[in-house]
């Protein structure tokens, strides 16, 4: 019998073969991103809060909406690199 947990990894194994190209680069840096140990503030507490209640009264607005709605493309935020 398979655990949860190795049943689990075989389902991220299979999430990630059907990622595409320009999507593996992503979830990799979402993977080695450093974790963020800085404490919550008030300000952040307040601005979570207010978050959360807006989508209990209203629908997500999906990524590729705001993309749009800002003029730019998930590949150029890919592509993207810090002035030097």
């Amino acid at each position: 019998m398979v655990s949860g947990l190795t049943h689990e990894k075989q389902q991220l194994h299979e999430l990630v073969d059907q990622l595409a190209p320009s999507q593996v680069h992503t979830v990799r840096g979402i993977a080695n991103a450093p974790v963020d140990d800085e404490p919550l503030t008030a300000q952040g507490a307040q601005a979570l809060d207010e978050a959360r209640d807006w989508l209990r009264h209203n629908r997500p607005i999906p990524h590729e909406q705001v993309l749009a709605e800002l003029g730019i493309t998930q590949e150029e935020i890919e592509s993207y690199r810090e002035p030097a």
